[in-house]
């Protein structure tokens, strides 16, 4: 069943390994109940063995960080030097939205999930909606680590183009399918293999900030462009950017669950984003003054080809998604597969062809969306409003407004009503800028 696949439902970079370990202590409760249960005294063991106040500040900077370390220098030069305001501002939003999360967790022991946040609001319904939701950002992002690969790649090695007949696949083509190609085994596989320690998020990007620095100050680069304040015409695809880079969400509920002292939970979550905004807005900062509006999608495209330096950042860059691409992917292959006849899912030898078929065909599309969309910065923002805004900002407001309105001050609801209100402008502006911008670049 899809409830089954609890453990492997969140986002892309976003501590499964954790998911599965607390999920693995959970039993489902009758359908009529309909949510999630955990045994009290395993509960109570995890409670007691948990994650210490630094692991658990550990676990939410890797929530945190990612791909989007790539894209905020792109932001600053598409929103100006607002940007980097933006960036703090939706720090702040998104960090209130968690805090919003963690009391709609503590309205009932039996939630443990964003989905059990989403049942315990609106019923059936809401489960249903933040599971399409989740997992329609995991499809998107295995689209946005092909496109990363493809540029990355591509600019690495931009020779590497391949003729068919009347048609030549470009570089960025050519390395978009060859790398789906490579990675497509281990979708495959049932059980993943050892992933590594997730905590090497937050060192690649610490690495990528300090190399980019370095390429600044050794290299010859400089840091001698002065930027414009504001371009209004592409902030909103910077808002969308700087969505994309706050949208941990989905595994905030199980970092709070595995907290050994659930009271430091508000401490960590206001850490976590603070120390992640000072890396996006160092890198932002660093890279909108070394290259100005000329900045690409990833601010890798732009280092000189000549530097080592450049170099070890494009490899750290490239190693993320060979490694991430098959546990972002799996937990929408799941559920799809839940699909399948009964008659398939009966005999394992047909559920293993079937299953390896419809993995193929997935990655497949991956495949397809990624040549047709191949704008990792406009992508990015697209998810970034759309289903970013909406996982990390409007459902947060809305289901604490449901489970607690009518306890709630007129003041608290005026306040939850107005980040609810910005969440849906920025899905709605965001989204339908970033649409334009990718239909005008197709």
């Amino acid at each position: 069943m899809a409830a089954q696949s609890d453990s492997n439902e969140y986002k892309e970079p976003l501590l499964r390994k954790l998911e599965h370990q607390l999920d693995n202590t959970c039993s489902l409760r009758s359908a009529d109940v309909g949510h999630l249960c955990c045994n009290r005294k395993i509960c109570r063991q995890c409670s007691e063995q948990g994650s210490s106040f630094f692991q658990s500040l550990f676990n939410g900077m890797n929530v945190l960080t990612g791909v989007g370390i790539l894209s905020t220098p792109y932001a600053a030069a598409k929103g100006g030097w607002l940007s980097l305001i933006l960036l703090l501002f939706f720090a702040l939003i998104c960090c209130y939205t968690a805090i919003l999360l963690r009391r709609c967790l503590d309205s009932d022991p039996y939630i443990r999930s964003y989905r059990d946040v989403g049942e315990a609001s609106f019923g059936k319904w809401g489960r249903w909606i933040v599971s399409i939701l989740l997992y329609l950002e995991l499809y998107a992002v295995t689209v946005e680590f092909l496109i990363m690969e493809g540029d990355n790649l591509a600019h690495r090695f931009p020779s590497a183009s391949i003729s068919l007949g009347r048609y030549i696949l470009d570089p960025h083509e050519v390395f978009i399918i060859l790398s789906a190609a490579i990675m497509l085994p281990t979708v495959w596989l049932r059980k993943l293999p050892f992933q590594p320690h997730l905590a090497t998020r937050v060192v690649a990007s610490l690495l990528i900030v300090l190399t980019v620095g370095r390429i600044g100050v050794l290299d010859g680069v400089g840091f001698h462009h002065h930027g414009t304040l504001v371009h209004w015409n592409g902030l909103p695809v910077a808002a969308g950017l700087c969505s994309f880079c706050y949208c941990g969400h989905a595994v905030f509920p199980s970092v709070y669950c595995s907290l050994r002292n659930r009271t430091q939970f508000s401490l960590v979550v206001v850490l976590s984003f603070i120390l992640c905004t000072i890396l996006y807005d160092g890198i932002a900062a660093m890279g909108y003054t070394m290259f100005g509006d000329e900045l690409q999608s990833q601010i890798t495209l732009n280092l000189p080809h000549e530097a080592p330096a450049s170099q070890f950042a494009i490899w750290v860059t490239l190693i993320n998604p060979f490694a991430k691409y098959a546990l972002t992917l799996t937990p929408v292959v799941v559920a799809l597969e839940e699909f399948l006849p009964h008659s398939v899912k009966g005999s394992r030898e047909d559920m293993r062809f079937w299953g390896t078929i419809l993995r193929t065909l997935i990655v497949i599309s991956t495949v397809i969306v990624a040549l047709s969309i191949p704008f990792f910065g406009l992508l990015m923002a697209f998810i970034g409003s759309l289903l970013s805004a909406t996982v990390s900002i409007i459902l947060p407001c809305l289901c604490y407004l449901k489970i607690y309105g009518h306890q709630l001050s007129d003041p608290k609801v005026s306040c939850v009503g107005a980040v609810l209100s910005l969440g849906i402008l920025v899905a709605i502006g965001g989204t339908y800028f970033s649409v334009v911008a990718i239909i005008e670049n197709l």
